[in-house]
């Protein structure tokens, strides 16, 4: 696949904020978003909200940051640093989102945001509170470039069971009116045993993505690879439907790469870009 350029060596690379919580295991979040920004040869900072106590099998339980001190974090950045995107992953509480707002509009920031609104486990367990679910369509959509849900979230936030085209169209029509500039429903839980397709919209216009599904059950951190991937499309300049195309065809490599690890699910993988997975 065509990736994104390396920068040369002692030149300033692209650079990206991730707002997400930390995996223990190494599979997913923060750790899975700075394995993608490396390998595509963007400079990640970050915002750490959440601790997570996880594994392959599991989230036992996670220790949230509090809200003034994520806000800090992006304060400290933002103006020293730079960014040409940002993404955000878990934001655990709604306190967390309503900091995140805030401080996004405090800083006057237009680059482009990627919101995945980590609100489902993998399994379709619920992880935030209604109250947060409420700040995540009132506070953050709106400033949202882009929202990146899975079936599952879908299903929390909109209230639509996602099994086939139509609903497909209606979920993103339902994520569009809450305020983001664009909406992705992502196809990954499609009951299809062959095909895992995406549809953008952005209030006009339907693009679907299709995909051939990679067999596998080595899925962990596919969500937050694909929203990191696509932020750093965005921070080279792709216009959103490159982007998410880019950030599309990212992932269907990391998950062909996948290994096992541990007892449960493993991790997909950004590794194919040194050669240690079959591109």
């Amino acid at each position: 696949m065509d990736l994104l350029p390396l920068p040369a060596p002692g030149s300033t690379p692209a650079r990206i904020l991730t707002i997400a919580g930390s995996d223990s295991g190494g599979g997913a979040g923060i750790q899975a978003d700075l394995r993608t920004c490396a390998l595509l040869g963007v400079h990640a900072c970050v915002a750490v909200t959440a601790v997570t106590v996880q594994n392959t099998v599991g989230v036992k339980s996670f220790h949230e940051v509090p809200p003034d001190t994520v806000a800090a974090q992006i304060a400290a950045v933002v103006p020293d640093i730079g960014i040409q995107a940002a993404k955000t992953g878990m934001l655990a509480s709604a306190q967390i989102i309503t900091a995140v707002a805030s401080t996004w509009r405090e800083l006057g920031l237009t680059v482009p945001l990627v919101v995945d609104p980590v609100s489902a486990s993998m399994h379709g367990d619920a992880l935030l509170a209604s109250s947060a679910l409420d700040a995540l369509r009132t506070d953050l959509f709106p400033l949202a470039t882009l929202v990146t849900p899975n079936l599952h979230e879908v299903r929390l936030l909109v209230g639509i069971d996602v099994v086939d085209a139509e609903s497909q169209r209606a979920a993103a029509r339902a994520l569009h009116d809450l305020g983001p500039r664009w909406a992705l429903v992502k196809g990954g839980h499609l009951p299809s045993e062959q095909h895992s397709p995406d549809l953008l919209y952005d209030g006009t216009d339907f693009l679907e993505f299709p995909g051939q599904r990679v067999p596998t059950a080595d899925d962990h951190g596919a969500g937050d690879t694909l929203a990191a991937a696509t932020a750093s499309a965005l921070a080279h300049g792709f216009d959103v439907p490159e982007a998410v195309a880019f950030a599309k065809r990212w992932v269907t490599e990391c998950l062909r790469a996948a290994y096992p690890l541990g007892h449960g699910h493993g991790p997909v993988s950004a590794l194919f870009r040194l050669g240690l997975g079959p591109a």
